[in-house]
């Protein structure tokens, strides 16, 4: 069965159970950046995390080593990721019920309190125990929000997409990751050159955290605005929803976690540079952020041009072919770093990588959001994404990081993303085209 057909089954199964209505209107650009500005607070705010780890561990959790309190950092990281797939569940069911426009305006508030929390919770050394048990629960309300984040606002930019540019509209998701690395990159660079090493510890890290917020206020005013793109609002039960998506889509659904599963680790490690370089390769905290700095720009000036290269070619050739370049680079690439130990090889080791791996994570999404029909797009998005990245994602950089450590061998990333990858690569071959223009 072609996917296109199946596509416009569910399309038109949806519009027998729902009011008639007319053509979703085109978003603007406003819109869109509304429609991702959850996404982008979400690796914003993970990247700041991930960033300034070093200095969160020892402001949370005082240990013997800073290699002891960098893991248990590392640690609190992942435990944002649990309570991912429950967002996806309950976010995602509900904004195939209730439509797209409530979920995503209960997801950025939601994001909005986590975040806050982790920017003013004092340290442990003023309030003890109740420092890093606040921690863990701000991250677990982020986890909730951002599990129900991707499937509502990818929803809609893909129903919003004019004809033939699906690749293009959804590429923005990418693309807002790409502007909030950019900024986070930016700012800790900054902060790396402006502030010494005891000023980074003591309050330096808190201040990416603030900076974020204050796109929350934008995105909520905007998001009340959004165009509803759910044909059958308020017809039936979360529990209903859940249900078909597991009886009805359930191998696209396997085979979306597959995908995802590999495109998040390959993104953490990548991500994970910055603290590689601080911790493996002996950077100061200022080149270290340029590895940040670089994967930012690249996500943020390419993800477009990535859409619409899905859009003309297909969406499996050019998962494909870059998830290949993905293997026969990375481990190349870290053993040309491990070797040099500089601030140009970690740019050009940085950038050698993420240009694939764009590639191939915005024809993924659009690929993996076009094989749900409109009544569980929402749904199937939603807990494919949270339970690939909470299990994979959010483990990856604690596992690097032990690996490294328990191997003494700097290239144990480099394994990692292959292994996955070969998984993911079987998974994109079973995945039918889903759209070419």
């Amino acid at each position: 069965m072609q996917v296109a057909s199946t596509l416009a089954d569910g399309e038109r199964n949806s519009a027998l159970h729902a009011p008639a209505v007319g053509p979703h209107p085109a978003l603007d650009r406003w819109a869109v950046a509304a429609t991702v500005a959850g996404n982008a607070l979400e690796f914003y705010d993970f990247l700041a995390y991930t960033t300034f780890a070093v200095y969160i561990g020892k402001a949370f959790f005082p240990m013997r080593t800073e290699f002891a309190s960098l893991l248990l950092s590392l640690a609190t990281f992942g435990v944002g990721f649990f309570t991912r797939p429950l967002g996806g569940l309950l976010i995602g069911a509900f904004g195939d019920r209730a439509g797209r426009r409530p979920a995503l305006m209960l997801t950025i508030g939601l994001m909005a309190v986590g975040t806050l929390a982790v920017a003013v919770t004092p340290p442990y050394a003023a309030i003890g125990i109740a420092a890093p048990v606040i921690l863990v629960a701000a991250r677990l309300i982020q986890g909730l929000a951002l599990g129900g984040e991707v499937g509502p606002s990818t929803a809609v930019l893909l129903e919003c997409s004019p004809p033939g540019r699906r690749g293009a509209y959804t590429s923005w998701q990418s693309g807002s990751q790409g502007i909030a690395i950019l900024a986070c990159g930016l700012i800790g660079v900054g902060l790396g050159a402006m502030l010494s090493k005891e000023q980074l510890s003591d309050w330096g890290w808190r201040v990416p955290f603030a900076l974020g917020l204050i796109i929350v206020p934008v995105g909520l005013y905007i998001r009340r605005r959004l165009p509803e793109t759910l044909l059958a609002q308020g017809t039936r039960r979360g529990a209903d929803v859940l249900h078909f998506v597991w009886q009805g889509h359930r191998r696209s659904l396997l085979l979306a976690i597959l995908i995802i599963m590999c495109l998040t680790i390959t993104t953490y490690v990548i991500n994970y540079l910055t603290t590689y370089a601080l911790t493996s390769l002996g950077l100061p905290a200022s080149k270290a952020m340029l590895s940040t700095l670089t994967q930012g720009a690249l996500i943020a000036g390419g993800a477009f041009w990535s859409g619409r290269l899905s859009d003309r070619l297909g969406r499996r050739p050019v998962m494909i072919w870059s998830r290949i370049a993905v293997v026969l680079m990375v481990y190349p690439a870290f053993l040309f770093l491990v070797g040099e130990k500089t601030a140009w090889a970690l740019v050009l080791v940085t950038a050698l990588l993420t240009v694939p791996q764009l590639l191939g994570a915005v024809a993924a999404l659009a690929a993996v959001t076009e094989i749900f029909p409109n009544e569980v797009r929402c749904s199937g998005l939603a807990v494919a994404y949270a339970v690939s990245v909470s299990v994979f994602g959010g483990t990856t950089q604690f596992v690097t990081a032990w690996l490294i450590h328990a191997t003494g061998d700097p290239l144990s990333p480099a394994y990692y993303v292959i292994v996955t990858s070969l998984i993911s690569l079987w998974a994109m071959f079973q995945l039918p085209e889903t759209y070419k223009s």
